[in-house]
């Protein structure tokens, strides 16, 4: 894989060629940016320490290996990943699985718990059936005899998962699907790789699920991270967050989709009715230290809906950014532990609205824009 390097800007990530001196293992103009295709999307590194030539190469080759190994584990793609081996395993009987798989069922039992199934990794069945799955099937609403025969077979409550003795068992035959929690823990994987290596400036992309560390400068400028407005038509930053030190994982309903006699289907599906979700809230983006923790967390409270997502993060002292349609356009809202995070200066300048006591929101605590 050749190695490319690119400059970072506040957007998004400029192609810009470096020239290196005539050392045999000349050091290169920071920062260094590494890219590639995984999980069905994309992947982009972007480191700014001090590095050579064969160094970003070691690098590349050893992140590679981190997301392939990720994939082998979870993908619902690949037929010989260990996480469609135990949907293949016999109902009912303990699975010995490698410690990163347990690890995110673990995550994903625990999310599941506390937002009441709003995110539930054994909606495999439904998703397919909806066709946004690995299944090949037209893109066209169930016959609802089908969805409520799927519909009951499923639940958080049918995965059981033994995290001291390593191991795991369905206890119906669900079909576990981890795309919403996988690309996050292939972010902390990266990320925790590059800790060993003692990178100490970093930015780590996933499909859009970030971890950065330190700084993007010799200036200590933080790694500045777009928040999409959510229109599948259009890539516009709608906020710019300030990151220093943390992950942050943003769920949407307005890129995978389809219509059908004028009505929008979209990807995500609410594990507990079984159907696309049909409210005003498009995306939700999460902070956490762990983007696994962030990933299925936006995923539950973009399921929640605007109110529910919103108390949720409240309860669960969650960092929650979170856009919803409305007539004019995007309304825009945080939770305290968001103000507690960046500041109410910085949150401000952001063009967004302070939540509940705050005196410049308006009765809903939207700011809409």
């Amino acid at each position: 894989m050749q190695t490319k390097i690119f400059a970072v800007t506040a957007f998004g990530l400029l192609a810009t060629l470096l020239v290196g001196c005539s050392d045999a293992d000349p050091k290169l103009d920071s920062p260094v940016q590494l890219e590639g295709e995984i999980f069905g999307t994309f992947y982009q590194v972007t480191i700014a320490d001090p590095l050579t030539r064969s160094r970003v190469e070691e690098l590349e080759a050893d992140v590679v290996g981190e997301l392939e190994a990720v994939d082998a584990a979870m993908s619902t793609y690949r037929d010989d990943s260990e996480l469609m081996a135990f949907n293949e395993a016999p109902v009912g009987e303990w699975q010995i699985l490698s410690e990163e798989l347990i690890e995110v069922l673990a995550v994903s039992e625990a999310v599941a718990e506390a937002s009441g199934g709003a995110f539930d990794v054994t909606i495999g069945g439904l998703v397919n059936l909806w066709s946004f799955g690995p299944e090949a099937r037209p893109r066209e609403i169930p016959e609802q005899s089908e969805l409520q025969a799927r519909l009951a077979e499923i639940g958080h409550d049918k995965l059981e998962v033994d995290v001291e003795n390593r191991r795991a068992r369905r206890l119906s035959d669900v079909f576990v699907d981890l795309s919403g929690v996988a690309k996050g823990h292939g972010t902390d994987r990266v990320a925790s790789y590059l800790e060993t290596q003692g990178i100490e400036h970093y930015l780590v992309n996933i499909g859009g699920e970030l971890a950065v560390k330190g700084y993007r400068d010799g200036d200590e400028t933080p790694w500045r991270v777009g928040v999409e407005v959510p229109d599948g038509s259009q890539r516009v930053a709608q906020h710019v967050l300030p990151l220093h030190d943390i992950s942050v994982a943003t769920s949407g309903d307005y890129r995978n989709y389809f219509e059908e006699n004028g009505k929008r289907y979209s990807h995500t599906i609410d594990p507990r009715n079984g159907y696309p979700i049909r409210h005003k809230l498009a995306s939700v983006s999460v902070l956490h230290p762990s983007n696994a923790w962030a990933d299925a967390w936006a995923t539950a409270l973009l399921v929640l809906g605007p109110e529910s997502a919103m108390a949720l993060a409240r309860e669960q002292d969650l960092k929650v950014l979170t856009l919803e349609r409305t007539d004019n356009g995007w309304a825009s809202r945080v939770s305290p532990a968001f103000v507690d995070y960046f500041g109410e200066e910085t949150v401000t300048e952001m063009n967004i609205a302070l939540p509940d006591d705050n005196m410049n929101m308006n009765g809903n605590g939207y700011k809409e824009s």
